[in-house]
């Protein structure tokens, strides 16, 4: 049995936040990828598959905002840009692991709506 929580008007905002913040669609996705370490932006996208460029440009903008990742930009030419998770971002590892494992021990086919047989 779990200890009782004591929920605080403050706890349950940060929590809220928390959650709405890696439950946006790619979100947790472009953290589970950059867990493998630094990536550019033509690798999260190829990872990603699907994922348009203006919206992942959109969720790395918002994580970089967050503190979660950073943008490395290297003086090369062509200019070379990669992402990286802050230590901040990387605390997400044990989470993005536990959702992994509960996605694996329930599969989606079990939430599926029953079909009707056509008659």
């Amino acid at each position: 049995m779990r200890p009782a929580m004591v929920h605080s008007e403050q706890g349950c905002q940060q929590y809220q936040h928390a959650i709405e913040l890696i439950g946006k669609r790619w979100t947790g996705l472009v953290i589970m990828v950059l867990l493998d370490g630094p990536q550019r932006f033509s690798a999260i996208a190829e990872q990603l598959g699907g994922v348009s460029d203006r919206m992942l440009s959109e969720r790395l903008k918002e994580l970089e905002s967050e503190g979660m990742i950073e943008r490395r930009v290297y003086a090369e030419t062509p200019v070379r840009i990669e992402y990286r998770l802050t230590p901040k971002g990387a605390a997400l590892a044990p989470v993005i692991e536990a959702v992994q494992q509960w996605s694996r021990a329930w599969p989606q086919e079990e939430y599926a709506e029953p079909q009707e047989e056509a008659a």
